[in-house]
């Protein structure tokens, strides 16, 4: 048990010192660094509702009817109208959207352009690979949304991709993820869906991240 925790610790210490890796390489200092971090984890955990979704659900039942001693299965369809709170999480999508419209401010008119580029792209692409699952919510693979905007600041700004990357990566998973997936979640029959609602490992949060690495190999 011991070695077990000790194993989780390190590896959050890896993870969180990867993440810092990342910001310092958009420019933040550590302070800075330390701080969205800190207010990633806490926020992490708080999820503010943006509205109410409702959806008319047919379901599937059975009734038995005997006749001449014969039983006969008869499915009928009832009609349940379930409700979903949609939801944006403070650590896994504010805050990675603040921190992207800070660089953003920053930035030079044509790296503005450029990013604001990467971002439809990436959105684009999120949108045409992500899935809604039923019963678990908008799917996307894992590590394509950070591959497509790291390729596409690469492709745009060869010598300074790096906050092109960040918020192509975070911009683009989130329109292309959950935005324009809005339309999808009465399907889901979940009764929440949150945005970015995996905190520090959602792939809003991750894909800004991954990407900023991707391009400083």
């Amino acid at each position: 048990v011991i070695l077990l925790l000790f194993l989780i610790f390190v590896c959050s210490l890896l993870f969180l010192g990867v993440i810092s890796v990342a910001f310092a390489n958009i420019g933040f200092t550590s302070m800075t660094i330390f701080l969205i971090l800190i207010g990633t984890l806490l926020g992490s955990t708080v999820n503010i509702p943006l509205m109410k979704i409702k959806a008319v659900v047919p379901i599937i039942r059975e009734e038995y009817v005997s006749y001449l001693w014969v039983t006969y299965r008869i499915p009928y369809v009832e009609y349940d109208t379930t409700v979903t709170t949609v939801a944006v999480n403070v650590g896994g999508a504010l805050i990675p959207t603040a921190v992207s419209i800070y660089l953003l401010s920053k930035a030079a008119p044509l790296m503005m352009f450029y990013s604001l580029i990467g971002v439809a792209a990436v959105a684009l692409f999120t949108y045409a690979v992500a899935r809604p699952v039923k019963g678990v919510g908008i799917v996307t693979p894992a590590f394509l949304p950070p591959l497509a905007a790291a390729a596409v600041a690469l492709f745009l700004s060869p010598m300074q991709p790096q906050i092109i990357a960040y918020v192509s990566g975070v911009l683009g998973t989130l329109i292309g993820a959950d935005i324009l997936n809005l339309g999808n979640i009465p399907k889901l029959g979940a009764p929440v869906a949150s945005i970015g609602g995996a905190g520090t490992f959602d792939g809003v949060f991750l894909s800004g991240i991954i990407a900023v690495l991707l391009v400083g190999f």
